[in-house]
């Protein structure tokens, strides 16, 4: 079950734990004490919040009159703030803090909230769905504590790890547990390889770190497993290598700028590895090779079979997404594939994947205003389509706002979907509010075709009305 839920060295000194033998050459910790003291005043909570706008507008009572008070809890039409709660953890001394995607997406405010009881309004940087990260940034004027990041790839099942977080908002909770497996598909997303533990993982605790031993961060904590809801010894971490080469990319762009080869791939079976002459299964087999793409130009064809990467050997095929998505774009990689049974070498230019931009939708999407009507629309974004649950089949703008005195009051109301001025598709908040007032302009009336709830009403308004 999902929850809904720059980089410098620690300023903290660093001391191992301390630790008991239980046998020849096996130890285990005594007590966390030491690392959830030194650790805990960087990790924090992220509480979000998100304005809810009423599809009706409300009663507004004048001043001065006995239920004036009401205005305030009718909300003006301005509907209610729902909130979220997850966790993050400090990567530097200037204030970059790591979560996930989920916790913060699509909220108008996010608030990081230390454990000293310190709370600042942070800024997002940055956000990768596939992956599941974000990167916000908050301004304390002085250094804060920080966490360092692990090579994830060096982390084995069995090793001791430690989760803090701040499950069901009860802040710097610590648990432990161990390594449980490695490489988790779990269908999550395209770069799934997630480190799973037994660590007691719950809602609240999403985006926040999961460190070793040595108190450094080993990944991101980001779903559980759970009939119940609750932990039942099943989490699932995205590995801090993973995780840092993300945000080096938000903090660096806004958004992320993966490499691309233009190949699909499929498993290599026992029966696959014999007809290659592999006497164990592993590498990638290329089923579809993109035209024109750096593959193709590189002479790779449908039915070769990837062995290694730039030197890395491709133990299953997903390893391939992950290695090339982490590639500098423009590098020059090596690789080592079967044809036709012969092992043979090639090189490819490493372009960059077009991915539809993550950058915020409120720097491109802010509220545009028509003046002869006195109301206010946006794009229908993705994210503004997700927020309102609007149909995929809605076209147009949606109204955000509406002059109580303006001649649309009373007619349209917030949340409605325009699709058309004067039976003319619209395009965007700048088409439309161009359309809307040159009719009014031209004829003292703008006919509008308006999409409330699925069904479709024609509305005129016009001077006087």
């Amino acid at each position: 079950m999902r929850l809904r839920a720059l980089i410098a060295a620690s300023i903290f000194a660093i001391s191992a734990p301390a630790f008991a033998q239980t046998g020849p050459g096996i130890d285990r910790p005594v007590s966390f004490k030491e690392l959830a003291e030194r650790l805990s005043p960087a990790v924090v909570n992220i509480s979000t919040s998100q304005n809810v706008e009423a599809n009706v507008e409300m009663p507004e009572f004048p001043k001065g009159s006995p239920l004036e008070r009401f205005n305030d809890f009718f909300g003006n039409g301005e509907g209610r703030v729902a909130s979220s709660l997850g966790s993050g953890f400090v990567i530097d001394a200037e204030g970059h803090i790591a979560t996930n995607n989920h916790v913060i997406e699509g909220a108008d405010i996010i608030e990081v909230t230390f454990p000293n009881g310190d709370n600042y309004v942070a800024e997002l940087l940055g956000r990768d769905p596939q992956t599941d990260v974000a990167l916000l940034k908050i301004d304390t004027g002085n250094p804060i504590p920080f966490v360092n990041w692990a090579d994830s790839d060096t982390a084995e099942v069995g090793e001791w790890v430690m989760a803090i977080g701040n499950p069901f908002g009860y802040a710097g909770t610590v648990t432990a547990g161990i390594v449980s497996a490695r490489n988790r598909n779990i269908d999550h997303g395209r770069y799934d390889d997630f480190i799973q533990s037994d660590v007691a993982i719950n809602k609240g605790n999403s985006g926040g770190p999961l460190f070793d031993m040595n108190g450094d961060v080993v990944g991101m904590n980001t779903a559980i497993l759970s009939p119940t809801g609750g932990s039942v010894g099943i989490s699932f971490t995205t590995p801090s290598n993973i995780v840092k080469s993300v945000v080096e990319q938000l903090a660096e762009y806004g958004e992320t700028r993966r490499g691309y080869l233009g190949v699909n791939v499929q498993a290599v079976t026992k029966d696959n590895a014999k007809s290659y002459k592999l006497s164990e299964s592993y590498g990638a087999i290329l089923t579809k090779i993109t035209k024109d793409g750096p593959a193709e130009k590189a002479g790779l064809k449908r039915g070769d079979l990837i062995t290694d990467y730039n030197g890395k050997r491709l133990e299953k095929a997903s390893d391939l997404g992950l290695l090339v998505a982490n590639t500098k774009i423009g590098d020059v990689v090596d690789i080592a594939y079967i044809r036709k049974r012969k092992a043979r070498t090639t090189k490819i230019t490493v372009e960059r994947l077009k991915e539809k931009s993550t950058k915020s939708d409120k720097a491109k999407n802010e509220p545009v205003k028509s003046a002869a009507l006195g109301i206010a629309v946006e794009n229908i974004t993705d994210s503004v389509r997700r927020k309102y649950r609007i149909q995929g089949n809605a076209q147009g703008v949606r109204v955000t706002g509406i002059d109580r005195s303006s001649r649309a009051s009373g007619k349209l109301r917030i949340g409605d979907i325009i699709e058309q001025v004067e039976l003319a598709d619209i395009e965007d908040v700048d088409d439309f509010a161009q359309k809307a007032d040159a009719a009014m302009e031209d004829g003292g009336s703008v006919m509008l075709l308006i999409n409330r709830g699925g069904s479709y009403l024609f509305y005129s308004i016009a001077d006087g009305t």
